[in-house]
Formats: structure tokens, sequence, C-alpha cells
């Protein structure tokens, strides 16, 4: 049975506890780790976290990057994605610097909002309705980064 939202967040809460105390070696080791906390993990959940957190595989292990602005506006424990999951309904590319993103009626422009201030580098602008909004982005790479980035985040919270 797959994680709740709330138990994703916990994980994900309990994952940044870990690596501000130190860094881990492996993700087997994480979810040796997590398990002794009492969270189910799997060598796949714990990748997604990692990367949803930000975290980077450095020479000693993985560590967040705290003072990485690419953090901001994640699904990391406080971001600005955690207030407006709810509302995304679908995550697609248009073209090679396109993303749409889907919400549900009015959620759009909250959305939008929340992406602007993530300042994440794929994202050149967007530009929202009422319930669908456009991401611009720098180009194809950038494009396919972020719907990948953005799926990682809001897949297992759509409806």
């Amino acid at each position: 049975m797959p994680a709740s939202a709330e138990q994703q967040i916990e994980r994900r809460r309990a994952i940044a506890a870990v690596l501000r105390e130190r860094p881990v070696a492996t993700q087997g080791e994480l979810v040796r780790v997590l398990h002794e906390l009492g969270f189910e993990a799997t060598q796949s959940s714990v990748s997604r976290d990692l990367r949803i957190l930000g975290a980077a595989k450095e020479a000693e292990g993985y560590r967040l990057r705290a003072a990485d602005p690419a953090m901001a506006g994640t699904s990391a424990p406080g971001g600005a994605f955690d207030e407006v999951a709810g509302f995304v309904r679908a995550v697609k590319r248009a073209g090679a610097n396109l993303v749409v993103v889907q919400t549900g009626i009015g959620a759009a422009q909250r959305v939008a909002v929340a992406l602007d201030r993530s300042r994440w580098p794929e994202i050149v602008g967007t530009l929202s309705g009422d319930d669908t909004i456009f991401v611009a982005t720098p180009g194809a790479a950038a494009s396919a980064r972020l719907e990948s980035r953005l799926n990682d985040i809001f897949a297992e919270r759509t409806p």
C-alpha cells in the first residue's frame, strides 16, 4: 500500500533531520535508518525523496544543500508546494519550451505564484488562467527536467 501524502511528508522530514546530523553513505543505509525510526521506505522511495529534497551525493555521502536556491518551493517540510499540492491535477510538456500544469478550478494563480517563488532555473515565467498554467522554460532540456521535477513532487498527491 502506497504511503499517504502525510506519511511521505513525515518521511521526508525524517530524512532531512538525519542528513542535517550527518551524511549518509548510501540509499540503502538511509532505508535502514528510516526503518529504525519507524518509517516504511524502499530504495526507490528514498531516491525520489532525496531528489525532491535537493540532497546531493558528495564524497562522504548524501547531504542536504540547504543554501541551494533550487530547494526553495520544494515539497521539503515547509516548502511552498506543500500548500498547493492538492490543487495540481496534471503536469505535461507541450513543446520544447512549455510545460502545462492543470489545477482545480480557481487554483491556477496560487500554484503559479508558488512556481514563480521557487526561483528554479528551469522556469523563465508563468502565465495562469483559472485552471491552467503555462510555464515557459529556456529550452527542451529544461522543459524535460521541469516536467520530471514537478511530477516527482505532485504525482503521488494528484487524484
